[in-house]
C-alpha cells in the first residue's frame, strides 16, 4: 500500500477524532494543517484532507493548504476528501436546509482542489455528523470513518 497522511483541521476536536481513526485505519500519520511542513508530502502515495464544515466551507487554514500546494503536486496521488458536518434532517431548520443545498459542506471544495493540484480523487468526498455545531460525533461515526478509509485501499 502507497503512505498514506491524512490532513486535518479541527475546531471543536470531532473532525481530529475522525481524522485520527482515518489514520489509525490506514497506519498513517494524522497531522493538523497548521502543522504541516513543506516536506510532509513527499512520497505520499494517498492524501486524505478534512475540516469541519464553517459556514458551508473548509476553515482558511484548510484553504490556504491547499492553495499551497504546487500546480501539479499531488500527481499520481490518490486523494480523498472529508468533512464534520450537522445533519440537516436533525436540524428541523428549512434555513440550515436551503443553505447545505445551495452551498454544500466542506468536503466537495477540498475535493474539488485536491483534483486541480492533479491527485487521482478516489472515493467521492464523505461527511461525518456532529450532534450539534460543536459535536459531540454522531454515534459509531468513528467506526463508519475506519470502514470509509479501509474502502479507500480498494479504490
Amino acid at each position: 500500500m502507497a503512505t498514506a497522511l491524512v490532513i486535518y483541521d479541527s475546531v471543536f476536536g470531532n473532525t481530529e477524532k475522525i481524522a485520527r481513526a482515518v489514520g489509525e485505519a490506514l497506519d498513517a500519520r494524522a497531522v493538523r494543517v497548521t502543522a504541516v511542513e513543506p516536506g510532509d508530502l513527499e512520497g505520499v502515495g494517498l492524501l486524505i484532507v478534512g475540516s469541519p464544515t464553517r459556514v458551508f466551507s473548509p476553515t482558511k487554514e484548510t484553504k490556504a493548504f491547499l492553495k499551497s500546494i504546487p500546480a501539479g503536486g499531488l500527481e499520481r496521488v490518490g486523494v480523498a476528501a472529508f468533512d464534520t458536518r450537522m445533519d440537516v434532517e436533525e436540524t428541523k431548520s428549512a434555513v440550515f436546509t436551503l443553505c447545505a443545498w445551495l452551498f454544500g459542506y466542506a468536503a466537495d471544495p477540498i475535493a474539488k482542489r485536491l483534483g486541480k493540484k492533479g491527485g487521482r480523487l478516489l472515493v467521492r468526498p464523505e461527511g461525518f455528523f456532529v450532534t450539534a455545531s460543536e459535536g459531540p460525533l454522531r454515534k459509531n461515526e468513528l467506526e463508519r470513518a475506519a470502514g470509509w478509509a479501509a474502502s479507500l485501499t480498494r479504490s
